[in-house]
């Protein structure tokens, strides 16, 4: 079974907890606010689609090879039990082509591939996978008992096609499924004409309007259209997620992004390689012969690998009608490079040399892949590291599939050699300026954020030569700028005041050349752009930019090798230190959840016999249940009622699992709960069964209290009580990797706070307010050597304090010149006397007393009751003591 990594289990969450609120509130727009409000991100207002208010209807954004469909795979399960409440819901999984439709239907249908493994471990083996062609086999037996999974692309879902025409014609093979069905049953498409003219049509759109399934929507960022949405409201979906790395970003139609997920957490997670190495060519042939003996390089290094590696270079020809075919490359790689026939795969729409192949497997001798654009759609082999592109990489979407291929790390785990942890890029391109352009445009378009794009971007040593014992990078002497001026560029101003600086040259075919040596100033930037055509002038200035980019970055502190650790808060047990953390204030207690009561109180469960109802309180939601044809009652047709206690408490036991809780003693608990409800509230077992996944609910939340219960009391014993034994201690310090630093959006302010912070992007900090004022007085402290803007909800990768309940990420951390570790928590006016807070001040004092004067912590504030601003308040904490005379 696949392990999901730590970001996808916390999108799942992030997706669970959306979905919850939703159905607690039947209010998605609300229920987005609340989770979004919560995580402190930034988000755009939620965006309901007419006819489609009710439903949930989200996206998760995530890059190229982060696993989207595999937790497309995991979210069936998440709405299942989230919103759907339904033991088999029937899912329908649209994807953009019918390429993908194919290679999704064969995952799905692979009992032994991960996608597939993740249902069948949710649903106990229980799913059925139909192509959208064959729907006409499911039966209603497969509705009642499996999980049916409908894969489909939205243009069979369009009447304007003939798979379209079929999914909503009449058709007698479904008769079965509406045999029980209410002839005025509404909503449902009926008979236009004929003798049966007004009955409810037997179609495919009908039976997915009666069921209400969850859409999956696989790549959907070219699916937000007004004829989409029309096909979505006819087969009234109960619940919509997207997945995509490039989400509808338009005012009218843009995406509700509930979780996104940045390359630098890929990378952070050892999911893809990076950077990418890149190198510009002046013509295509050095491209290809760089990208050989780099590929070379790369095998010779990954034969001290543990694991079997053979690196492969995909080369992108352009298409016949140009100069640099198929035949041209290959003709090239066998004559000038001596790669013997065999080691090269061709894959384009005639030649499929990699049909049938299993790059993975040892025999396999495949070592270079030369295409056009065939391998854009689902190819996918970790062992391609080399892109060498004899195209034009400055538009297309081919490139960012190929791309998109080199980018997987193989295993998804990083490897021992740091050159195998990177990707390499060769182009065609007049400038390095140029190709790390085109390069970062194409990167955005796969999902990158644009300071990643830039960040990932870094120069190749130049030569590569594979005998040298060298890394394959390194950074260079910046170039200079090299632009080819269109027609219409007008030069007199260099030809007459000659410039220091600027070089003007005219090429045999009459294009001029222009080379800028050196920084390019604002006002040298925008007179190189008045000279140009109106039409030209974005895209210039856009190179320009990117040349400065370049040019003037300098090393962050990471880059450079430095180190940077915070001693972490521990606690001495029989007379061995350990990290204070949630799992050892639970041991102190001694964790036992039948040491709680387990019966419901009047407030989480009340009984209105009068009404014939009872209801449930979760969180303050109310969800009412009662008899048969009342207003919230839940639809039976599809409830097995049959159960027995043993049953429904074996079934809570799944739904409502806790890792830190020993089965049996969750079932005892779950018996007493259910005994309790039948005995005390007379409550039969048929609504039991039909309330069972909001009881769940409300008992994974009682429960999570009783946790959090007994954690704080183990937590005040252990750190506060008259027998602790605390230190703040380096020989448990978190060290923050100089390689991982996975923030979701970064910093764009105006003013440059990079010059100290340890990373060369600031992450997760807006750019202006009261937090960045705060990071301002930090990055300007002149006893500052080096500090982080520490990102929240990241365990592995930033300093955490212990709480209560949970763990406290302060917002900076800063080393000082003294060796000194200086922590800041910044409140603002409303939050800095809350219970929360109060608790982030106890816990950070106790830190820094506990650190033998090593440690600084300070609850920072616009203003102090002493009057001081932030700026004094940091500079005043971080002043030596000086001993008296």
């Amino acid at each position: 079974m696949f392990e999901l990594k730590p970001y996808q289990l916390r999108t799942l969450e992030t997706l669970r907890r959306f979905l919850e609120a939703a159905r607690l509130s039947n209010d998605p727009k609300a229920a987005y606010d609340e989770v979004m409000q919560s995580l402190e991100a930034l988000y755009r207002p939620y965006l309901a689609i007419t006819g489609l208010e009710t439903v949930p209807y989200v996206c998760v954004r995530i890059p190229t090879g982060g696993g989207k469909t595999l937790l497309a795979a995991h979210t069936v399960e998440t709405a299942a039990n989230a919103y759907l409440e339904q033991d088999f819901p029937v899912v329908l999984w649209l994807v953009p082509t019918n390429t993908i439709r194919s290679q999704t239907l064969d995952a799905l249908k692979q009992p032994k591939h991960p996608y597939r493994e993740a249902m069948d471990k949710a649903f106990d083996g229980r799913v059925a996978v139909f192509d959208i062609a064959e729907v006409e086999t499911i039966r209603p037996q497969d509705l009642a008992e499996r999980v049916c999974v409908v894969v489909g692309t939205l243009a069979t879902l369009r009447v304007d096609k003939t798979e379209g025409r079929r999914i909503y014609a009449h058709n007698e093979n479904f008769e079965p499924h509406f045999s029980r069905v209410s002839p005025n049953t509404p909503g449902l498409e009926r008979v236009e004409e004929g003798p049966d003219k007004g009955r409810i049509k037997f179609s495919f759109a009908n039976l997915l309007h009666l069921h209400k399934p969850l859409v999956i929507m696989d790549e959907a960022h070219n699916a937000r259209t007004t004829l989409t949405f029309e096909v979505l409201r006819r087969i009234s979906p109960a619940c919509i997620v997207e997945f995509t790395a490039t989400p509808d970003a338009s005012r009218t139609s843009g995406s509700n992004v509930i979780c996104r997920v940045s390359a630098a957490e890929l990378k952070g997670e050892e999911m893809i390689k990076l950077p990418i190495i890149l190198k510009e060519h002046k013509n295509w042939q050095e491209a290809v012969r760089d990208a050989v003996l780099t590929r070379k390089r790369l095998e010779e290094l990954a034969a001290a690998d543990p694991a079997f590696i053979r690196p492969i270079a995909l080369i992108q020809a352009e298409s016949k009608e140009r100069e640099v075919t198929v035949e041209v490359v290959l003709k090239h790689l066998m004559e000038n490079e001596l790669i013997p026939r065999e080691r090269i795969a061709i894959a384009t729409g005639n030649q499929r040399e990699l049909d049938g192949i299993d790059l993975f497997d040892r025999a396999c001798r495949v070592e270079y892949v030369i295409t056009v654009e065939a391998l854009k759609e689902g190819w996918d082999c970790s062992f391609a590291y080399v892109f060498c592109s004899a195209a034009n990489i400055h538009s297309g979407k081919d490139v960012e599939q190929l791309l998109g291929r080199v980018l997987r790390m193989p295993y998804a785990q990083r490897r021992g050699q740091e050159e195998l942890n990177r990707a390499y890029a060769f182009v065609s391109s007049p400038s390095f300026a140029h190709a790390a352009n085109d390069l970062h445009d194409r990167l955005v378009s796969m999902g990158f954020e644009e300071e990643e794009a830039s960040e990932f971007i870094q120069a190749a040593q130049q030569p590569l030569i594979p005998e040298e014992d060298l890394p394959l990078w390194s950074r260079r002497e910046p170039e200079p700028l090299v632009v080819t001026c269109g027609e219409g560029y007008k030069p007199e101003w260099i030809e007459r005041e000659a410039p220091q600086g600027i070089a003007l040259e005219r090429g045999d075919n009459g294009e001029l050349r222009l080379t800028v040596t050196g920084v390019i100033s604002d006002e040298l930037e925008a007179r190189i752009v008045a000279a140009a055509p109106k039409a030209s002038q974005a895209e210039l200035r856009k190179t320009i930019v990117s040349h400065r980019r370049y040019v003037q970055k300098s090393l962050s502190p990471s880059e450079r090798g430095e180190r940077f650790s915070a001693p972490r808060l521990c606690v001495a047990i029989q007379g061995e230190l350990e990290l204070a953390e949630r799992e050892l204030f639970l041991d102190a207690r001694g964790w036992n959840l039948l040491d709680f009561p387990h019966a419901l109180t009047p407030v989480e469960i009340a009984v209105d016999e009068g009404a014939r109802t009872f209801e449930f309180d979760i969180r303050g939601k109310k969800v009412v249940f009662g008899l048969l044809g009342q207003e919230q009652q839940l639809d039976l047709s599809h409830v097995n009622t049959d159960w027995n206690q043993a049953q429904l408490v074996r079934w809570l036991d799944k739904a409502a699992r806790q890792p830190d809780v020993r089965q049996e003693v969750m079932l005892e608990f779950l018996r007493r709960t259910v005994a309790d409800l039948r005995e005390r509230l007379r409550l039969e077992m048929a609504l039991l069964v039909r309330s069972r996944f909001i009881l769940a609910k409300l008992l994974a939340e009682k429960i999570k209290g009783f946790r959090r219960e007994a954690c704080a009391r183990g937590f005040q014993e252990t750190l506060f009580g008259p027998q602790a034994t605390v230190e703040t201690s380096f020989e448990f310090a978190f060290n923050y990797n100089p390689n991982v630093y996975p923030a979701n959006w970064y910093y764009q302010g105006r003013f440059d706070l990079s010059k100290k912070h340890y990373y060369p992007m600031i992450g997760e900090l807006k750019g202006k307010g009261e937090e960045f004022e705060c990071a301002c007085a930090i990055a300007n402290l002149k006893e500052v050597k080096q500090w982080v803007r520490n990102l929240a909800l990241q365990p592995l990768a930033s300093f955490w304090l212990p709480t209560a309940t949970d763990r406290f990420y302060p917002d900076f951390v800063a080393e000082l010149h003294d060796g000194r570790i200086l922590v800041v928590e910044y409140k603002g006016e409303g939050y800095k006397t809350n219970d929360d807070s109060k608790e982030k001040r106890q816990i950070g004092q106790l830190w820094e007393e506990k650190s033998n004067g090593r440690g600084l912590f300070i609850m920072a504030e616009e203003r102090d009751a002493q009057g001081r601003d932030v700026h004094r308040q940091l500079a005043e904490k971080v002043r030596p003591i000086t001993s008296s005379s």
